[in-house]
């Protein structure tokens, strides 16, 4: 099983973690809301999990322009 980190906004892979077992709690995920997990946590079918999250450059490109929060997807 492993764990891949994309961002949500262009698609980057952020990275991977490839571990046999992992509780929700050393990923902290067990801080998210239930609405916010069905959004950012996916399983597929090869047991892998992908988490959505959002990368240094697109973070970095909110903070210098916050009217892309209007977006959700930062590269068209």
């Amino acid at each position: 099983m492993a764990i891949h980190y994309i961002c949500r906004h262009c698609g980057t892979r952020i990275g991977s973690l490839n571990k046999l077992s992992v509780h929700t709690e050393q990923l902290g995920l067990h801080k998210l809301s239930d609405i916010e997990r069905q959004e950012m946590v996916s399983y597929e079918d090869s047991g892998d999990i992908q988490i959505t999250s959002i990368c240094e450059d697109c973070q970095e490109a909110l903070e210098r322009n916050p009217g892309l929060h209007e977006y959700d997807y930062l590269i068209q």
